[in-house]
């Protein structure tokens, strides 16, 4: 399992390749006064798709990212799957006690999600500790390869995070998800806490009610708050029911229409996070991560398929017995989900529960402070998880 460096350097052939075919691209017609109740509007993508193909310079967003983010490539063996080669970020700290932590994303992220958390983690002062950050492709996204059979599941995604800490020489290390990061992460406590996964951090924490009869009553923001998922539940996942049932299908468009790409990411950006002031530029680069993806955006959806079909309990990750080593949340509150403090106290050995004021799903891009700044309350002298790794605390 030997590192390779790796640079993204996407060839001229596909960047030409991309710009024809958003010359050619057919728009749908509009409603008249629709706004985004139907949908993207038409003139937001017809704005971002002009831009996409006439004046987007990914080059200099390529080498930026180059710059920012030590990437590499290396060959994970999957049981029952034969090796993958995965792409991963490995930012070290300069302090040597630093402590590992395995960065996971989930869908529609990437990589790219760990961008502003990683200049941050890994400082190290006297009064907060430093992280080595490790970020992964997921295979099937980003520059990492993706499986040819069927059947990759949450345990496969979280043998190839193990495996890949394991062959960094991190023996032992905390991780930190959201979205599908989450269960990933979940399912690295559950089949490998304790002996090398010492404590997990999610933002975005997947709970169920308790037992009738022994839950607490619920506060009025925590009801407002649970209505707000039942129009999410009702409005807001055509995408789940899609990707989860008959991902091929959507795949054609994905892959072969850079404008249907940018649609079906963009309506999830602007949705699912707080008021986040995107700028065109942040939008095309997330979404040309995908259009350039090593695997196509196809292969990106599949987890969904495999979680409902093979083993839907990992997907929520809320099943008997929880993990044991120590779990930390922070609530962003305008998440595209959120539950009550007394439903998520129940999936595991909460020892940190953090609450913000503003926030959405992509807590890492959006709120990069909030999250560093919990996990340094957490993993910190003074934290509930501080030493769980032997020997690394974090502090210089």
């Amino acid at each position: 399992m030997s590192e390779t460096p790796f640079n993204i350097a996407v060839s001229d052939s596909k960047f030409a390749l991309l710009k024809k075919k958003l010359s050619l691209t057919t728009f749908p017609d509009e409603l008249e006064d629709s706004g985004w109740e139907y949908g993207v509007p038409l003139a937001n993508v017809r704005h971002l798709a002009e831009k996409w193909q006439n004046s987007f310079d990914w080059r200099t967003h390529e080498a930026q990212l180059n710059s920012e983010l030590p990437q590499f490539t290396r060959d994970i063996p999957v049981s029952g799957y034969g090796a993958l080669n995965i792409h991963y970020v490995h930012k070290k700290s300069a302090v040597a006690g630093a402590i590992p932590l395995l960065f996971v994303h989930g869908w529609p992220g990437s990589f790219l999600e760990v961008r502003k958390l990683a200049p941050l983690l890994t400082q190290g002062t006297a009064d907060f500790p430093a992280f080595h950050v490790v970020a992964l492709s997921l295979p099937g996204t980003g520059f990492s390869q993706g499986p040819r059979t069927k059947g990759f599941d949450i345990d496969q995604y979280a043998e190839v995070g193990n495996k890949l800490m394991l062959a960094l020489g991190y023996p032992e290390y905390v991780t930190q998800g959201g979205d599908l990061g989450f269960p990933i992460t979940y399912r690295i406590a559950k089949l490998y806490g304790g002996k090398h996964a010492k404590a997990l951090h999610t933002n975005m924490p997947i709970g169920a009610p308790p037992e009738a009869g022994t839950a607490p009553t619920l506060t009025p923001k925590e009801q407002e708050r649970l209505a707000k998922n039942g129009e999410f539940f009702a409005r807001g996942t055509g995408y789940l029911q899609q990707q989860k049932t008959q991902p091929q299908t959507l795949g054609y468009s994905l892959a072969d229409s850079p404008v249907g790409l940018l649609a079906w990411i963009y309506e999830k950006l602007v949705n699912w996070s707080d008021e986040y002031p995107w700028t065109d530029d942040e939008v095309l680069t997330w979404v040309s991560i995908y259009w350039f993806s090593r695997a196509g955006p196809t292969a990106s959806l599949r987890v969904y398929f495999e979680a409902e079909n093979r083993d839907i309990d990992a997907i929520f990750a809320i099943s008997q017995p929880t993990p044991s080593i120590p779990l930390g949340i922070s609530h962003f509150p305008n998440d595209s989900i959120v539950f009550p403090k007394s439903w998520t106290r129940a999936i595991g050995n909460v020892v940190f529960d953090g609450e913000h004021e503003s926030g959405g799903h992509f807590a890492a891009y959006e709120r990069p402070t909030e999250l560093v700044d919990d996990l340094r309350k957490m993993f910190g002298k003074a934290g509930p998880a501080f030493g769980v790794v032997k020997g690394q605390d974090g502090y210089a």
